[in-house]
């Protein structure tokens, strides 16, 4: 898990969109934390310090320390609602982490020893599938990434879910399927896929076309009909 991150927060009297409007107004930004069996507290955060954790890249799977009142809560981030147009945040929801909870949360991956993959050393291409894997985490135990080993992959070699070490205290949240995570394959295969993809365009293209064609010359033949 990335190292946390802490964000003063001030308690939420008033709800409702009118004050919520005065709140980022005043540069600050409603939010609410939530679960771990205890009520939501409403609270407000300081709008620029929540872009700037924001812009770190990995704010999302980092747990926050909201420090409210003198006392600090252990929390993930669940939502950042943007507005539509300026991107400006208008609402932050927080997941309280209680002692010895678990909790569901999407994790990055990352591949290594690419140099050890006979299939890459062949000119072959890592295609993946998933760049982050959906885990059932130990609240104290959710990692920053997920490192998969290609040493030995050969293109044409699949690597699925089944074949990785996941940290202690972790599971996959998907059990029904074991899904793939990446392929190796070589650079003229990829290159027929997207052959085959435009081919497939254009040939979509053309038939909307030649119906295009029909329509005008029955709007023709109807018109000449009429006189």
């Amino acid at each position: 898990m990335s190292d946390a991150l802490t964000l003063p927060a001030e308690a939420r009297e008033r709800a409702g969109k009118g004050a919520a409007r005065s709140l980022r107004r005043e540069g600050r930004i409603p939010a609410v934390i939530y679960g771990g069996k205890e009520e939501p507290t409403p609270i407000h955060v300081e709008e620029k310090e929540l872009v700037r954790q924001l812009m770190t890249g990995h704010f999302m799977n980092s747990i926050v320390e909201i420090e409210i009142d003198g006392k600090s809560v252990r929390t993930l981030p669940k939502d950042v609602a943007l507005h539509p147009v300026t991107d400006r945040p208008l609402h932050a929801d927080f997941f309280r982490l209680a002692k010895g909870g678990k909790i569901e949360v999407s994790v990055p991956v990352v591949f290594c020893n690419e140099e050890e993959s006979p299939g890459l050393k062949k000119g072959g291409v890592l295609n993946v599938v998933r760049h982050e894997i959906e885990l059932i985490c130990e609240n104290d135990k959710i990692p920053g990434e997920i490192e998969i080993d290609v040493t030995g992959k050969e293109v044409g070699d699949s690597i699925h879910i089944s074949e990785i070490q996941l940290p202690e205290g972790s599971a996959s949240a998907i059990t029904d399927r074991d899904y793939t995570i990446a392929t190796l394959v070589a650079p003229s295969a990829l290159k027929k896929s997207e052959d085959e993809a435009a081919d497939e365009e254009e040939v979509a293209a053309d038939e909307v076309e030649a119906t295009e064609q029909t329509d005008d010359a029955d709007g023709e033949d109807e018109g000449g009909d009429g006189e």
